[in-house]
């Protein structure tokens, strides 16, 4: 449905998963949204602090060409 232009919302509690079948990850801790973040511009370290409890660092700054 993804490929289709629909919006798929996947709940899960298997990053492996939810990495492998998402292109952009929102945490949620204790029932408050920790961010979210594009899984091209955040690595697995990113996430585990945001399912932590520790809230997404701003968004990264791409490098002038």
């Amino acid at each position: 449905m993804r490929d289709k232009g629909c919006a798929v919302i996947l709940v899960s509690v298997e990053l492996d998963e939810i990495l492998s079948l998402s292109d952009r990850v929102m945490v949620i801790n204790e029932g408050k949204s920790m961010g979210i973040v594009r899984k091209a511009d955040t690595d697995i370290q990113e996430i585990g602090l945001m399912m932590a409890g520790v809230t997404a660092a701003p968004p990264r700054q791409q490098k002038a060409r």
